[in-house]
């Protein structure tokens, strides 16, 4: 078939592309900015597109199906020329629902955790040989694309609450109609769609409403705001709801080890939210008739997904950390993982929270930040002034920042350069440096700071 993505340079939508592309497909698409790494990798499979920009010319009557990505607005002449000629027109979700309308569908849904619930089933389920098609919000090691589109029985794929498309604004997971469902937590975000908390939550009960019958809820028991959520529905019998908290674990003096049924297994990953996800991981596993060992043994290889608390670099004096947080819990949550399992008397944290979302960079949203780093010394907030600018905000002063996060110690920086300055001035015997951002402060190079 003849496919045309616009869009394309998605981190879904480009790997929806390539995927795409290796089934055998014709495949085409556009997009007015490709940034890293979608650029690089839609340019190795000869997807890239020749010019930036849109081009309503490339709209053709022998395109079996346009696929529309979130970035694209709901004026674009691309979208608009299809229209024109009566073509197939889909957003992403709706075009993965079709695919996986006739499989087993588990969504992972919720403010925080997803990609990292999403990765931990399926690193255990390519471990035990099951097949899966899947769609995860991040490069996982072993997997060559975000995307996977197969005869498998089983889809698995993050569901997330922002909207579908400029032309549907129905939030993702609500096109999945999932048979097992899984709410890692819930925590007001994305101001820029859902301006108060209320409007925001309403999406999730929206998505309980939809739930069919026999629908699997694993939910964590310890999220006050999902508990209340689900409570109304607990009464529904046709409804099987399994709660979760984090699993177990023992700690010798150079590893820490994950407990489940009396069995114990080495891990690779850290932090009590991080035990959390790996208990709705196992929670979904068991479904699918995983025994506790198998499970134990394959999740003891299991290193992340990229962006999620990666140790990017790691020797006897410094260790750098790149992490997705962004939102006030996400924050929260790494850096007490990083705390716990890095401090001691003889080891300076350097946290470092770069705000990037629209959320992050309303005044109003920011006090929700408030104490987040009342435990730390060395901290700094990251502000780019070309997002900003391009987002079209204000900038936020250092003292807006300091008096949203209540902390008059925290340095706020607005450019790479001195960022850079900022953090090797603080460059004193052991160190570890957490990065927390959706975004790339400015372009900062990790290894060439190491060096």
């Amino acid at each position: 078939m003849k496919y045309h993505l616009i869009a394309v340079g998605g981190s879904i939508m480009h790997n929806l592309a390539i995927e795409l592309k290796r089934l055998g497909n014709e495949v085409t698409g556009s997009d007015d900015i490709i940034q890293e790494p979608a650029y690089s990798r839609l340019k190795m499979h000869n997807l890239l597109p020749p010019n930036m920009g849109w081009f309503p010319d490339k709209i053709t009557k022998d395109i079996d199906v346009v696929i529309v990505g979130n970035h694209a607005k709901a004026d674009n002449p691309e979208l608009q020329k299809a229209r024109v000629l009566g073509l197939k027109i889909c957003s992403f979700p709706e075009f993965i629902y079709e695919h996986a309308s006739q499989k087993q569908r588990i969504v992972i849904a919720g403010s925080h955790g997803k990609t990292t619930v999403t990765s931990m089933i399926l690193h255990v389920l390519k471990q035990l040989y099951y097949s899966a098609d899947y769609l995860v919000g991040a490069q996982l090691e072993g997997f060559d694309t975000m995307v996977k589109l197969s005869d498998a029985p089983i889809f698995i794929m993050e569901g997330d609450e922002y909207l579908t498309a400029p032309f549907d604004p129905r939030p993702k997971f609500l096109v999945y109609k999932p048979h097992l469902l899984v709410l890692t937590g819930i925590a007001w975000d994305h101001i820029n769609v859902f301006p108060t908390e209320e409007i925001y939550l309403q999406q999730f009960d929206l998505l309980l409403k939809s739930l069919e019958k026999a629908t699997h809820i694993v939910y964590n028991d310890l999220d006050k705001t999902t508990k209340n959520l689900i409570k109304p529905y607990q009464k529904i019998e046709s409804l099987y709801f399994i709660p979760y908290k984090p699993l177990l674990t023992q700690k010798d003096k150079n590893r820490h080890y994950l407990q489940l049924e009396n069995l114990l297994a080495p891990i690779q990953f850290f932090g009590e939210h991080n035990y959390a996800n790996a208990s709705a991981a196992w929670e979904v596993c068991k479904l699918l008739a995983v025994t506790p060992q198998e499970f134990l043994t394959a999740i003891s290889s299991f290193k992340g997904a990229a962006k999620r608390l990666e140790i990017l670099y790691q020797d006897q004096w410094n260790t750098i950390i790149s992490d997705f947080a962004h939102s006030p819990s996400k924050v929260k949550a790494s850096l007490n993982a990083v705390k716990k399992h890095f401090f001691s008397k003889n080891t300076n944290i350097i946290a470092c929270l770069e705000l990037h979302t629209f959320s992050s960079l309303n005044k109003n949203f920011m006090k929700n930040y408030k104490g987040v780093f009342k435990e730390f010394t060395k901290k700094i907030v990251f502000v780019d002034q070309n997002i900003v600018q391009n987002k079209n905000m204000p900038l936020p002063t250092p003292v807006d920042v300091r008096d949203a996060f209540g902390d008059k110690d925290i340095q706020v920086i607005y450019d790479k350069e001195n960022l850079e300055k900022a953090i090797l001035a603080w460059r004193t015997g052991k160190n570890v440096y957490l990065f927390m951002s959706s975004g790339n402060f400015g372009g900062l190079d990790f290894l060439k700071l190491v060096k």
